[in-house]
């Protein structure tokens, strides 16, 4: 059996070649260990802070919470709504009553809507009674 140790040498020998050029690989691809000098220079991000266009405090404007662009009013002190706006609104369930409803009378109104669409507008769903 010569031809099989002669197998077995060129396998070692290729299996060592291999070994080599892997680690020229590997050593060709190391980054070398960066240095330090010093500080570190960095350029500013900004060169200037931008100076404001006017100075005093900030004014916002408030938000219009009018009845007419809410789409409700709130009820009276009783509970009851107005006749301009009979639909009762509970903030809690997000149920709205509308009159001749099944509850309606013993509901205690939180908001009072306008109409059906402003109630649903909102986010509240008509009762089911």
């Amino acid at each position: 059996m010569p031809g099989s140790s002669l197998r077995i040498t060129r396998l070692v020998a290729l299996g060592v070649l291999a070994s080599l050029i892997v680690g020229l690989v590997r050593s060709a691809r190391r980054q070398p260990t960066p240095t330090t000098t010093g500080v570190a220079n960095w350029e500013p991000l900004v060169e200037e802070a931008p100076t404001p266009s006017r100075s005093g405090p900030v004014q916002f404007a408030d938000a219009d919470t009018s009845a007419e662009h809410r789409g409700w009013v709130e009820p009276d002190a009783d509970g009851g709504c107005p006749g301009s706006h009979p639909v009762k609104g509970n903030t809690q369930s997000k149920i709205f009553h509308v009159p001749g409803g099944m509850s309606y009378e013993r509901t205690n109104a939180e908001r009072c809507y306008c109409d059906e669409a402003a109630a649903e507008a909102d986010g509240y769903r008509k009762a089911k009674r």
